[in-house]
């Protein structure tokens, strides 16, 4: 079985984090681990407050696993402080592992902070110059390439500056425009556009989280990136399509929908 690990922050709530990364992981059946760098009080409708863990402490979590198990890809998501950040990246420098997505998540569904505005820089640094693929969304990539995104030609010259800033592709995930749901994957060397329709429901907690977790998975499998990332848009619209009313807020997307229905794909199987 093909091995995949979280470094995230952790949802109490279930929607997104961690235990979104998990649920991800389950659905695509690859074996998921997890190291915690945040632990968040939030819920469908916001964030109570955030306890970061101490660097020395998430540096052992990533020596743990690393010194035991093998890992085929990694998702890092919420890294709030630049120590976080700075303790990850030692680690991934140290143990070079293949297959590195990272989500630069800044907000919460409900528009609350996940990431301390001070630390973009360092995000710029030495976070970004680490993913084999960064995924931020149309916020995300505006704050990061320092534009404005009003269309899908705004979106490729983000992609563009983003890429220059060292990571190996980029796709700006297009859920926060007008139109319908475009993500513009780029690798330096051409766009690939991949598009749903948009979806009409407030329940998306946790689908950036997902929409990672599965391009992870994806890779882990033995998929090129372009088809991960093909694989992991059709995963999540599935889970938006059949998201969950729960909460009073922005209630989570369903991430074992296609699995409660279809069982394991065959090649999810594979050791």
């Amino acid at each position: 079985m093909k091995k995949v690990l979280s470094i995230a922050g952790s949802d109490c709530s279930g929607g997104a984090g961690i235990q979104a990364d998990l649920k991800t992981f389950s659905a695509h059946g690859v074996f998921g681990m997890s190291i915690i760098v945040s632990v968040v009080a939030e819920n469908t409708s916001r964030v109570i407050d955030i306890q970061d863990i101490t660097p020395d402490i998430i540096q052992k979590q990533i020596d743990a696993v690393f010194e035991d198990i093998e890992v085929d890809a990694i998702k890092v998501g919420m890294l709030s402080t630049p120590t976080c950040m700075e303790a990850v990246v030692r680690k991934l420098y140290q143990y070079k592992p293949h297959n590195i997505v990272i989500d630069p998540v800044m907000y919460a569904k409900n528009g609350c902070l996940l990431m301390d505005p001070n630390s973009v820089n360092t995000l710029i640094k030495i976070v970004i110059p680490c993913a084999d693929v960064l995924t931020p969304n149309i916020p995300e990539a505006e704050k990061i390439a320092d534009i404005k995104i009003n269309c899908i030609d705004d979106m490729k010259i983000a992609a563009k500056l983003i890429y220059e800033m060292g990571c190996k592709n980029v796709i700006v995930k297009g859920g926060h425009a007008i139109e319908n749901s475009v993500d513009i994957l780029y690798d330096g060397k051409q766009f690939y556009t991949f598009e749903t329709h948009r979806i009409n429901t407030k329940n998306t907690h946790g689908t950036g989280c997902t929409f990672s977790s599965a391009i992870a998975s994806n890779l882990a499998l033995g998929l090129s990136i372009p088809k991960a990332v093909e694989e992991a848009k059709k995963y999540v619209t599935t889970a938006i399509e059949h998201s969950l009313p729960i909460g009073k807020g922005n209630g989570p997307t369903h991430h074992f929908y296609d699995l409660y229905n279809n069982g394991l794909h065959k090649g999810n199987t594979k050791n």
